[in-house]
């Protein structure tokens, strides 16, 4: 596909002032959503991340064992959505996860920089659905994308929806923080959906900058834009630096407020976290909790 003319049809966006005159109508609606009843929500949300230099195969399967073992450990609060772990993990995982319902994020792809041959990027993103991941998380060819190669980003993202085909859910990383500009924001979350995302993703984590507010109204604007066009109904996920429930309830209100309570469930909202599923659980029964 030829990306760079078909980003004409979807504008340049909204500008950097009315992004953040909608944040700062947002933030006072955000406080409003801060209860018991929104953090549960916000917890079945969670791809719950594991993306550490350490991890190993006996730590990955105590993390994902926990997480399977969560709603019977708390009746009323509802399971992660997925854990996302490294594709070398995947396969240990499914073992753990077995017949749960919970899926099983993988991020490839070269993750997190992007910078490989795509013909490893195709084989790592195979083989960690070949182990058993339901949903792949994968990386924008940041550095072309900067430098205007428009066809190169969306032809790579194409290439990788068709090695993993349609029952797999695709999520891809615009690394927002790196873009920072409103318009390169809007123009890569383009791209990504034309070539195929289920899910268009913020941050990494691993970046200097991850998730903002002002990111996530630009990617919610532009997938309600191309949702209108098309009639495709793309996913959203916050992740990188969410560590409190005042952040998840933020996320959560501008996810509600633009794009409505249609996108408020986990196939098409989700938080990407590690340390907010213990501060949510503590919100949630009113003490501490460090249970993952």
């Amino acid at each position: 596909m030829e990306y760079s003319n078909n980003l004409k049809k979807f504008g340049a966006g909204l500008p950097a002032g009315q992004v953040d005159k909608i944040v700062a109508g947002i933030r006072p609606l955000a406080e409003k959503n801060r209860n018991t009843e929104v953090y549960k929500r916000c917890f079945g949300f969670i791809d719950l991340t594991s993306l550490n230099s350490t991890d190993s195969h006996e730590r990955i399967e105590r993390f994902v064992t926990k997480a399977v073992e969560f709603p019977n450990r708390f009746s009323g609060i509802p399971g992660v959505a997925s854990v996302c772990i490294y594709p070398v993990f995947v396969e240990t995982a499914g073992l753990v996860i077995s017949d749960s319902k919970m899926a099983i994020t993988s991020v490839t792809g070269g993750f997190p920089a992007s910078q490989t041959y795509l013909e490893v990027k195709m084989l790592e993103t195979a083989m960690a659905v070949e182990n058993g991941a339901d949903e792949i998380d994968v990386v924008i060819s940041i550095g072309e994308f900067l430098n205007g190669e428009y066809d190169l980003m969306g032809n790579e993202i194409e290439t990788l929806r068709k090695e993993i085909g349609d029952e797999i859910t695709l999520k891809v990383i615009l690394e927002s923080g790196i873009l920072a500009e409103p318009e390169l924001i809007h123009r890569a979350a383009v791209i990504a959906m034309l070539a195929g995302a289920d899910f268009i993703k913020t941050s990494t984590g691993k970046a200097s900058v991850a998730a903002t507010p002002e990111a996530a109204v630009v990617m919610c604007e532009a997938i309600r834009l191309f949702a209108a066009q098309t009639g495709r109904k793309v996913g959203f996920k916050a992740a990188g630096g969410i560590s409190t429930p005042e952040d998840a309830a933020l996320y959560y209100t501008i996810v509600q407020e633009i794009l409505g309570e249609e996108w408020l469930t986990p196939e098409r909202f989700r938080i990407g976290a590690s340390s907010l599923a213990n501060n949510l659980l503590s919100a949630i029964e009113g003490n501490p909790v460090h249970y993952f």
